[in-house]
Order: structure tokens, then C-alpha cells, then sequence
């Protein structure tokens, strides 16, 4: 079927029409190779169940895979709340999370500012605002809009606030995203914030992974969960409707679709201050998408790069982002960078963009915000933020000078409405301070500071790099004593994610400072390949069947830990969540003699399944397709479920995961426990019967979490 694609998308484009007796024969051809492919798939599918005895627990909430996972928490329990450090550990940890010293992140909404805020008080959480001359204020004075804690009690609903989407431009009305449990799949209803209550037979979508988007008062955008055929093999939404207030839902005609195999598809609308733009898109896989303006009824294809990354409309100008090189109208942009050109001239075939960023070997472009008359654009140097300020006046872009903190991490918040803007700096021992800062101003105004969770005196931050195993420098940072002894029996943890072009910056954590140094532990956090530290390229080079780079990195830097004396392996511990678990579990199975810990957290383990579990199928983009059998043959190389072996000694890992985490599926963990207790290897085990993605659905959950993590470390390590 692979070999006669291209021949395929050159008839779609007319570029080449081949005769009706050749086109037949090779529809044939495709359709016979087809049926065989579908027979081999599936034979190998049921040797799979043959050969996998715990298959069993993928049954997410089986009666019989319930029990088991509840019996692994009674004994894991048992033992790790009961190690002397978890109970001090748990209390500082919850006593900083539900700290009203804690800086209340916003939103801004017209003359409101926004935030969702939990602590001991409000365990689910309440939606409250202020207003900007408030919040400046040390102490502001905060409305309640929404009682998440009330609204459970009220419903007799386990209600996990998960977001809302506001209406643009009067913000009266919104949204509200709620979660049984902290799943991904969410119920939405229709909220008005002057009345603070749900609207009267307004909007509500039922609990699916939905996308929703208003256009205007009496309409939205709708992607859900419309039955048979509607969802894609992700699991989000393939098709889009537009729903009218008063209609059911049912009725909502359909506007748009993609295809069963993509990510997902949906139709959304940007507002800006001088219009609103329809957009329609496929996500084909998670890093190449289509995207269409939809114009008076016509659908028009946004001629980009699939891979490249549409970051909006500003001032007409359309920027994109790229992932790879691309050559159009006789120049070349570099991949990494971001390019504008008038949104009208490019639609009537204008292809002179301009540059806006060009990235360097070790300079990256990390987010870029839009507020009403500027363009922030903050970049890593060295894995350092630098923020940049442009403007659009006269038909030319500006450059303006910012006085962001530098050596750090900071990111950007604000509005399409308004000039005023926020900048968050944080760093491994500097507490996060929050800025507010103007448009046409280069000062920034602090506002907001984290106190010191933990007296970061006595340590210091030091960046150093390792050599991979094909030579490639691989940074990373190590978080320490001033007066730490360089005699290889420091507690140390090494932290990783290496995956999805996320970026490892340094951010400041107290529970890290309480949980590990406090109690003499060294930090280290690995920039690996597979990360966005140094742009596309960065994260390229551990795709598909260069995964084992990013292993190979993180392996580098455990190695030169040692040979630094800074640690030993009977004192180094790893520590990775999601992409960052698989990571774990595959260097730990990998090699075994490195670690005496390893935190196993909600992961990918068994990478033959992986695509068929949940949004499993998304991510083919980033590992591959293990049906297809050559790449199987390279994934089964590093799949820590189908490496892990009787004869071999391991640490005694602690694997946790969430019963309601409905992205990365906890048969993952469960299926890894099951196998490596049956073949005589001591773990741990811990799932949280909810939480979602994160392992956590509120400050208890989270506090629990980390301290069972902390204080396991310390046992192993210490």
C-alpha cells in the first residue's frame, strides 16, 4: 500500500493522469494488499493475546483489574507511608501547596482578572476575579464565580475543574470544563458570570474529549463525541458542527471532517481586534496538520508546510513557525524560525514572508504571545529565556527592546484586548516572580513574589554537559550543596523528559527544596535530545527510529554523574513521568547497574500496544507504528515491557499511575508490575483510583504522591 501513495497524491494535486486500465489494475493491487496487511495484523494480534498473560488489566475498570490494582496499593502503602521521612515530607509538601502565599495566576478578561484556586479550604477549588488595580494589591479582594467543592456536593458529582472558554468580546458568558475523577473527557455547560450560575437550556455537551469554540452569542464550533464514525482512532473529534442555541445538538449540520487516521479535526475562530478568522484543521499526525480559512461558505487551504506551526493573526499578518526548511518564492527559511506576511497577499498568492526569528545552534524559539499591539517572543539561549517585543506600525515590523530577567525561565501571559501584560521568571533556587509590564514600556513592575519555600542559601545551580554516545554534547543541569564532597555517595536524582519538543527550563520547586535537598539530596535535570531545548532539529534527532538517542543521552549523563564522583549508582535515582516513564522504564531495563531508584510515573511501557490504547494512536507521529513490521523490530529494542527479563536484577522501581488517566493508559504500569512481580522482582506500586493525566486531581492527592516518591528515594538512596 505504501509504494503506490505517491502515485495517489500526484492524481490528487492533477499531476499526473494515469490510464483507466492501470489505475484499475493498481486498485486492485492495493485493495488485495490491503486485505492481506488487515489478516496480518490481526493473526499477529491474536498471538499477542497468547503471548501476554496480562492483557487482563487493560480492562480499566474491571472488577478484577480493580482489586489487583487496590491489593498492590495495600502493600506498597503499607510500607511507604510507614518509612520515617514520608510523614514530614507529605506535611511540608501540602502545607506549601495549599500556601495563600502561592501566587494567584490570572486571566484577563475585559476589566476582570480570573484564577482557579485550591487549599485546604477549597480542596476542589473555586473560579473567583478581581480587577487589575486589585491585584497589585498584596492581599486583593477576591468574588467568588464558581464553588467547584459546592457544585460536587450539590450534584453528588466527583468534579475536577478542567477550564473555561470564555465568549469573545463581552466575556459574559463561558464555557465550564468539568472532569469526573481528572479525566481528559470532560462535560461542558454554559456559565454566566454576572449571575454566577449555569445558564437555563443553554449549551451543554454530554463527557467526551470535545472541542468547542464560540463565534458569537448564539453559536459554537462543536467537535464531540457524535457516535459511530466520529471520533478518530485517537479518540478525539474527526468531524465539526455548528450549533445554533435552541437546536439540539443532534441536528448541529456538519461543517467539516477530517479522516479516521488523523488526530484529530476541528473547526475553531480566532478573534482579533481588527476581525474574527474561521479556521478549519486536520491534525494528520501530532506534528503535521492542513489547515483551511473557511471565507463565505468556501474552504480555503492554507498553503504551509504541513509540519510548521500557524501561530495566528496579527494585525493581518499571518506568523508561522517552522519545524523544517522550506523553500518558497526563491528563499529559504530555516527551520526554527517564524515568518509574517499580510494574511491578504499571502491568500492571493503573495509568498514574501519576512523573518521575524532565526534560530543558532543554541538558540531556540520557545512560545510567542499576542497581545493588542505587540508580539512577545520569548527564546532559550543555552536554555535560558530571552525575551524579544515586536510591533506591526506603517506596514513594517519593530523590534523592541524588554527588560525581562534574564538567566532563567520566564513566560509570557496576556491579552488580544490589551497592552498590559504579565512575565513570570522563575529558576531552580529563585522563587517565581511575577511582572506586570505595558506594551509601550521597556520597565517591568514587580508584583508578585513566591516566598522562600526552603532556604535555597546553601545550594547552587551548575550547568554542565555530557558526551553521548554519538559525541553529542548533552547539557544538563545539577542542583547542589555549596559545600557538597565530591566522594560519589550523594542521594541524587536525575530528572528527565526527552520527548515531544517540551523544554526542560529551570523552574523553581519547593517541594523539591523541602522533599530532596533539605534532606541532602542533589537535583539534576537532563536536557536531552527529543526536547525543544534547542529547537526542531533538537527534538528530530530522537524521532522515530532514532529513539535510542534520547536514551543514549540520558544514559550519558547518569555516566558522567559518576565519573564527576558527584554520585555512584548505589546513590543515583531517575525519575520521569508520561514520555518522561517511558524513559525510565527504558533506561532502567536498559541498564540496570546505573540505578538503585527509579519513579515510574503514569508511563508508556508496552510500545507493541501503545497505539491501540487510548489517545495511544496519536503519538505514531513520535514513536511509529509498531504494526508496521520493520519499525516494530527497532521499537521492541528499547519497549521496556518486552525487555524486562527473569534473569536479570533490577531496582526496586516504584511504578504509579491513575485509574482515570484516559491518556496514557494505566494498563501501561499495571501490565509492567504484574510481569516483573511474576518473574520475582521486588516493586512498588501505587494508583491513584483518580487524578487523570496528572496523578492528581488536588493539593492532598499531589502532596500524597510526592511524598511516597520522595520519602522511596531517600530509603533507596540515602
Amino acid at each position: 500500500m505504501l509504494g503506490i501513495l505517491p502515485l495517489f497524491a500526484m492524481v490528487a494535486f492533477g499531476q499526473v493522469t494515469p490510464a483507466p486500465q492501470v489505475a484499475a489494475e493498481a486498485q486492485v493491487s492495493a485493495q488485495a494488499k490491503g486485505v492481506r496487511q488487515a489478516e496480518e495484523i490481526r493473526q499477529a494480534e491474536e498471538v499477542r493475546q497468547v503471548e501476554d498473560p496480562y492483557l487482563w488489566l487493560e480492562d480499566v475498570g474491571g472488577s478484577k483489574a480493580l482489586d489487583w490494582a487496590r491489593a498492590q496499593n495495600k502493600k506498597s502503602l503499607t510500607k511507604l507511608e510507614n518509612l520515617a521521612d514520608y510523614k514530614p515530607i507529605h506535611d511540608s509538601i501540602l502545607k506549601i501547596l495549599d500556601s495563600k502565599d502561592r501566587i494567584p495566576y490570572v486571566s484577563m478578561r475585559k476589566e476582570h482578572l480570573y484564577n482557579f484556586w485550591q487549599d485546604a479550604a477549597h480542596v476542589r477549588g473555586i473560579l473567583r476575579r478581581t480587577t487589575l488595580d486589585e491585584y497589585k494589591k498584596k492581599n486583593p479582594q477576591w468574588e467568588t464565580v464558581l464553588d467547584v467543592d459546592a457544585l460536587a456536593a450539590a450534584e453528588n458529582e466527583n468534579w475536577v475543574y478542567k477550564g473555561s472558554f470564555f465568549l469573545y468580546p463581552t466575556y459574559d458568558r463561558c464555557m465550564v470544563s468539568l472532569s469526573r475523577g481528572g479525566a481528559d473527557a470532560t462535560v461542558q455547560r454554559e456559565f454566566d458570570v454576572i449571575t454566577k450560575s449555569f445558564v437555563k437550556d443553554g449549551f451543554v455537551l454530554p463527557e467526551a474529549k470535545s472541542s468547542i469554540s464560540w463565534i458569537d452569542r448564539d453559536h459554537l464550533y462543536v467537535g464531540t463525541d457524535f457516535g459511530d464514525g466520529s471520533l478518530t482512532d485517537s479518540g478525539y473529534p474527526r468531524t465539526a458542527r455548528l450549533w445554533t442555541r435552541g437546536t439540539a445538538l443532534k441536528d448541529a449540520p456538519q461543517i467539516f471532517e477530517g479522516v479516521k487516521t488523523d488526530v484529530s479535526a476541528g473547526v475553531y475562530t480566532s478573534h482579533t481586534p481588527e476581525g474574527s478568522f474561521d479556521f478549519a484543521s486536520r491534525t494528520i499526525t501530532f506534528y503535521t496538520s492542513e489547515l483551511y480559512y473557511l471565507l463565505d461558505g468556501r474552504k480555503i487551504k492554507i498553503d504551509i508546510p504541513e509540519d510548521a506551526n500557524f501561530q495566528g493573526i496579527f494585525k493581518k499578518q499571518m506568523l508561522v513557525r517552522l519545524k523544517s526548511d522550506w523553500t518558497v518564492g526563491g528563499k529559504t527559511y530555516p527551520v526554527g524560525g517564524l515568518i509574517a506576511i499580510d494574511f491578504e497577499k499571502f491568500l492571493a498568492g503573495d509568498r514574501g514572508f519576512e523573518t521575524l526569528f532565526t534560530p543558532s545552534e543554541r538558540v531556540s524559539l520557545s512560545s510567542v504571545t499576542m497581545i493588542k499591539n505587540r508580539i512577545l517572543v520569548n527564546t532559550l539561549d543555552n536554555v535560558a529565556s530571552v525575551l524579544h517585543a515586536y510591533s506591526f506600525e506603517n506596514g513594517h515590523w519593530k523590534h523592541h527592546s524588554t527588560e525581562a530577567p534574564s538567566l532563567g525561565s520566564i513566560y509570557t501571559f496576556g491579552s488580544r484586548d490589551s497592552d498590559t501584560y504579565f512575565v513570570n521568571y522563575t529558576g531552580y533556587l529563585h522563587p517565581s516572580t511575577l511582572y506586570l509590564a505595558d506594551a509601550g514600556v521597556a520597565r517591568m513592575t514587580k508584583i508578585k513574589e513566591l516566598p522562600h519555600y526552603f532556604d535555597a542559601t546553601p545550594y547552587l545551580v551548575k550547568r554542565h554537559e555530557a558526551r553521548s554516545k554519538d559525541g553529542t554534547m548533552v547539557p544538563y543541569f545539577v542542583v547542589r550543596s555549596k559545600t557538597l564532597k565530591y566522594d560519589s555517595s550523594n542521594p541524587t536524582i536525575l530528572y528527565g523528559y526527552g520527548g515531544f519538543q517540551v523544554s526542560l527550563a529551570p523552574r523553581y520547586s519547593g517541594s523539591i527544596g523541602a522533599g530532596w535537598l533539605e534532606h541532602g539530596g542533589v537535583y539534576v535535570v537532563a536536557n536531552i535530545r527529543g526536547g525543544g531545548e534547542f529547537g526542531p532539529k533538537w527534538h528530530q534527532a530522537a524521532l522515530k527510529k532514532n529513539r535510542h538517542k534520547a536514551y543514549e543521552d540520558f544514559i550519558a549523563v547518569a555516566e558522567d554523574l559518576v565519573a564527576k564522583k558527584i554520585t555512584s549508582p548505589r546513590h543515583l535515582g531517575i525519575r520521569g513521568g508520561s514520555n518522561g516513564g517511558l524513559l525510565v522504564g527504558a533506561v532502567f531495563t536498559q541498564r540496570p547497574e546505573l540505578f538503585n531508584a527509579v519513579v515510574c510515573s503514569v508511563p508508556l511501557l508496552d510500545m507493541q500496544r501503545y497505539h491501540k490504547l487510548l489517545a495511544g494512536a496519536s503519538w505514531m507521529g513520535e514513536y511509529g507504528n509498531p504494526d508496521d513490521p520493520d519499525m516494530w523490530d527497532y521499537i521492541r529494542t528499547y519497549s521496556p515491557y518486552h525487555n524486562v527479563h527473569s534473569d536479570r536484577r533490577y531496582p526496586k522501581v516504584f511504578f504509579h499511575t491513575s485509574t482515570r488517566d484516559d491518556r496514557v493508559h494505566p494498563g501501561h504500569a499495571r501490565k509492567m508490575v504484574a510481569k516483573m512481580m511474576g518473574m520475582g522482582h521486588p516493586v512498588y506500586y501505587y494508583e491513584n483510583i483518580e487524578g487523570g493525566h496528572g496523578g492528581a486531581a488536588n493539593n492532598r492527592q499531589r502532596a500524597h504522591v510526592s511524598a511516597l516518591a520522595y520519602a522511596y528515594l531517600l530509603d533507596q538512596l540515602r
